[in-house]
């Protein structure tokens, strides 16, 4: 087993490699001067299993172009089995076609890793289930539910606490971390009138008094967390939190989140955390290393992945 690390977030690829006790596989991954990416694995690694960890955030397609040519640098020199470790999968927003001629990138972008030397995908919470089947190699879509579930009931211990989606494509999210903590859901109705703007328009079920949790896939410009705590504390939320997979906290974001009525983001590090990301007061990371560790360790021993959830 062998772990090659890209450029998008070494850090995480250091941490699982430390967890399963092996050194990161020695690699050149490096611009020309015109930025071309140019790749070279500087060990043997024929007829080994290979791991290529690097997920697609911003800049996401330097970033993909980084993974896609590492994979066929990989299947060119003999890896027997090679698994994309894409912690974050960019693009997976675009899963339909959301309005005539537009494109469906999320399986574009699924038949270039294919196409480029993937044996099998492990990733992270996906935007949408259904991206799973946008491949024709094995997909391993480990959810956060476990992690986030676990931390809650730590911090949140004793309190009246609510999970809330804050829309309606994430009830299935929110619902499985509320049967895991056996507290109630509310589900925010909001409407998006363009990309990066959407506006509260209802909220279904009783929050007056209670500690509400949202917990959400992705956040990219805070509007959408935002609006969601201020209308839950102007319906009488005692508080609002929020619980978010991957932070990718694009533009103004962190100033927003910064002067919002959020109590704690707590967001997972599948994104490598800016500066400013760290300094913001009102939110926190919790590292998906060594549930990433484990589940790589799965793969390779060829054991069950799906009940490390159960």
């Amino acid at each position: 087993m062998k772990i090659v690390a890209c450029n998008s977030n070494r850090p995480l690829a250091e941490a699982v490699a430390r967890i399963l006790g092996l050194s990161l596989t020695k690699a050149s991954i490096r611009r020309f001067a015109d930025m071309e990416v140019f790749v070279e694995i500087q060990e043997n690694v024929r007829g080994e299993d290979v791991f290529v960890v690097q997920p697609t955030s911003f800049p996401a397609n330097d970033n993909l172009m980084e993974l896609l040519i590492t994979l066929d640098a990989l299947r060119r020199a003999s890896a027997r089995r090679i698994t994309a470790v894409i912690p974050y999968y960019g693009y997976a927003r675009q899963d339909r076609k959301s309005a005539g001629r537009t494109p469906i990138s999320a399986k574009l972008v699924a038949n270039l890793i294919t196409e480029a030397g993937a044996n099998r995908v492990l990733t992270m919470d996906l935007h949408a289930g259904q991206i799973q089947g946008f491949f024709d190699i094995p997909v391993d879509n480990l959810p956060a539910a476990p992690l986030f579930s676990r931390d809650i009931e730590e911090l949140y211990k004793g309190r009246d606490i609510m999970i809330v989606s804050p829309d309606v494509g994430g009830v299935v999210r929110a619902r499985a971390i509320a049967t895991r903590l056996n507290c109630d859901l509310a589900i925010i109705d909001k409407r998006r009138e363009r990309a990066g703007h959407s506006e509260v328009m209802n909220i279904i079920g009783d929050v007056v008094g209670r500690d509400c949790i949202l917990v959400d896939d992705l956040v990219d410009s805070g509007g959408t967390h935002c609006n969601a705590a201020d209308a839950l504390i102007k319906r009488g939320a005692r508080s609002a939190s929020a619980y978010v997979t991957h932070g990718v906290l694009s533009g103004a974001a962190i100033s927003r989140i910064a002067s919002s009525p959020i109590e704690m983001m707590t967001i997972t590090d599948s994104i490598l955390a800016t500066d400013e990301v760290k300094r913001c007061d009102n939110i926190r990371e919790l590292t998906i290393a060594p549930l990433l560790a484990e589940a790589m360790r799965r793969i390779s021993d060829e054991s069950s992945v799906s009940s490390l959830f159960d």
